[in-house]
This record gives C-alpha cells, structure tokens and sequence, in this order.
C-alpha cells in the first residue's frame, strides 16, 4: 500500500495537538449507577492474581497527572461517573474496558496508574497496575511530540515494579504472579493521528505500508520483553476505526457541521494494521509458547457507529462534551456545555468513547479473553 498523495493528506487532528505538537517540535521532539452501566459479570478465574496494562488513552488510568504534559483529563468532566465523580486521568466519563476486565477476572473493580504515589505495594499495585500513558504509541516520536511516556519506558516501569515485588513477596511468588498474570497492550491509534497524518516527519521518510512495519516493529520488541520476564497471556488490541473518532472525521471533512461520515480512507488503514497485526501474534505464539490473543475492538466500535439502536445509543459522530466535534483533554474541562445524557453516545469527547461504549466494547471482547484462559 502506497502512502497517500498530498491531497488526500489530513490536516493535523485538532487545534489543541497541533499546539502540543508544535510546542514540543523544537525538542524533536465519572459513582457508576445500575442505571446507566449494569457491573460486568465475574468471571471468577482463581488463578489469575494480577492485571497488568500498557499503551495510550485507552487505558491510562492516569500516569499521566503525574508528569509534565498537557495531555491530562483529571478535571471535571472527565470522571463525571466514575465511583465518587472522581477525575482519575481516564479521558473518558467513567470505567476504561480494563476496568471492568478487573473486574471480571475478579481482581478489582478498577486497576491504578502506577505513578499514583496514593498506591503501595501492600494494597492496589499488588494485584496488578496500568503503566498507560495517553498520546503515547509505538512510535518513540509520537511520545515524544506530546511528552508523554513511551512504550519502552513503560516496559522500564514494569521491569522496576517486578523487583519491587521481588523484595516485597519473594521471587518466586512474583514469578508465579507475573506467568499466571493478564497482560492488555491498547496502542497504536495516536502513531497514526498524531504523528504520521500529522506534522510531516514520518511521512516523509515511510509510505504507509513500511511505517505499519515499523511501528510493528517495536510492539514485537514489547512483546519479547514482556515475555523474557515471565508474561504467558497476553491480550493485545488492534486499532479501532480511526476515520469515524468525531475529531478525525472533522479534520478531514470538507464541511464538518454537516457531513460527519467516517473518513474511510483513514479507516481502512487501521483495518491494513489489524491484519498484519494478527499475523504477527500468531507467529509469537508459535515461537514462545504463550497464550497471546488479538483483541478486536476496530468491529465493535464500527458496529456502534453505523448501528446504534442496537446498542442503545444515538450519537455516532460528535462526543458528549462541548461541540463534541473538536474538544479533547484540556478542550474538554470544567466550562464546557456536556450533553443531557453521555448513555446515548458512543464518543464522549471528540476523540475517547464514553463509558457506555466501552461498556459494550468489553461484553464483545470477552470471548477473546476467555481464549486466554482455556
């Protein structure tokens, strides 16, 4: 597949990254109640003592409010209908899909951020922790462009909190938690919407086809590290349909008021990587022995999307909060307008689902999931 021709390149996403990207160019750089989200069914696999989870936003439980970045959400209204309307850093209104997989392995009802200095050893980090950090991908630059932390330091913090664990409980207590353990890898989408469609750095020196490679590339290397220190069940996420997120469709639409399409173009390239993605896994699993699985969420969104009535829903195109065509992270905070009812939508700022969605998102990934387990 051939890059695409300079009139079909999109803008760069939303005014708020470009200011990021263009700030660190130079560096070269929501109680939840019964009523909306019923709790998910527990699994109950005994056996599985931790939950561990790297990559972007879609599950960062908040690294984020602890270094200096802009991308954050630990203000209202993000968290709006989390337990106790707290505003964790999840860019969304309530529970991320690995929250409610907690819960459902029967860990948790929510897994912490790492950098969280409120958690210790003796409590939450011991059943598994989330090393996520949002705006982050594969990519080194994509980190860097929003000064986030990248994938490799992600696998640092997990090599630290493993000797931390290590003197805690013993090693072969930890060695145990960490073979037995689920690990969720969710990253990907932001190389592509932050960094490749986005300011021409990447895009000069790779076509599509071959930054695909690259950036799979590098979640091999996660991979393998994750693997030479003990992890065995593996779930690990594809892109989701990134030409329907209201702020991708809004970048790229000739008249975003009123034609708010999926950009399928961009769709589809998400749908190339997923392919190859999978391939990938397979040959892993080959070659280690582990249960690693694909976790497809580019299907359960599109399905959302173009059929919403299924699903409860009715707002496909625009998030929850303010115009919910453009506002994300600190576009989205305590003096926007938020819609009469966030069950109804599928987005909840213009680029993050709501908690409903990912509500969803969970009951269609469980069957991969349970794969690990078998």
């Amino acid at each position: 597949m051939q890059s695409p021709s300079s009139s079909c390149r999109p803008v760069p996403l939303i005014i708020f990254y470009l200011l990021v990207l263009m700030s660190n160019f130079a560096e070269a750089r929501r109680s939840l109640t019964g009523r909306i989200i019923p709790g998910p069914v527990t699994h109950n696999v005994s056996d599985v003592p931790a939950l561990f989870v790297f990559g972007d936003s879609t599950v960062d439980a908040g690294n984020n409010n602890f270094i200096k970045t802009i991308t954050k959400s630990n203000f209202p209204p993000y968290g709006r209908d989390f337990p106790n309307h707290i505003p964790t850093g999840r860019f969304t209104n309530g529970r991320l899909v690995t929250d409610f997989l907690a819960a459902y392995v029967g860990i948790k009802e929510y897994v912490p951020a790492y950098l969280d200095p409120t958690f210790g050893l003796d409590h939450q980090l011991k059943t598994g922790v989330c090393f996520a950090s949002a705006g982050t991908g594969f990519d080194p630059l994509t980190a860097q462009l929003s000064g986030v932390i990248p994938i490799e330091r992600q696998l640092g913090y997990f090599k630290e909190y493993k000797a931390k664990m290590e003197g805690k409980i013993g090693k072969e207590r930890t060695t145990d938690m960490i073979n037995k353990g689920l690990f969720v890898i969710s990253a990907g989408t932001n190389d592509f919407i932050l960094n490749y469609f986005g300011p021409p750095i990447r895009s000069q020196t790779y076509s599509i086809s071959t930054y695909q490679d690259f950036l799979l590339q590098i979640a091999q290397r996660l991979l393998q590290g994750l693997l030479e220190m003990g992890a065995r069940r593996i779930g690990f996420v594809g892109l989701p349909p990134v030409g329907c997120l209201p702020a991708v469709i809004t970048a790229n639409s000739l008249d975003a008021f009123t034609k708010r399409g999926c950009i399928e173009r961009l769709s589809s390239v998400a749908r190339d990587y997923n392919r190859l993605l999978q391939s990938k896994l397979k040959k892993s699993t080959q070659s280690h022995g582990a249960k690693i699985v694909y976790i497809d969420i580019y299907n359960p969104i599109e399905d959302m999307v173009k059929n919403p009535q299924q699903f409860g829903l009715e707002k496909v195109n625009k998030g929850c909060c303010g115009s919910g065509i453009i506002e994300t992270a600190i576009l989205c905070n305590p003096y926007s307008v938020i819609c009469s009812d966030e069950s109804k939508y599928v987005f909840w700022d213009a680029v993050h689902p709501t908690e409903a969605a990912y509500f969803h998102i969970f009951q269609s990934v469980r069957p991969a999931i349970d794969q690990i387990f078998i």
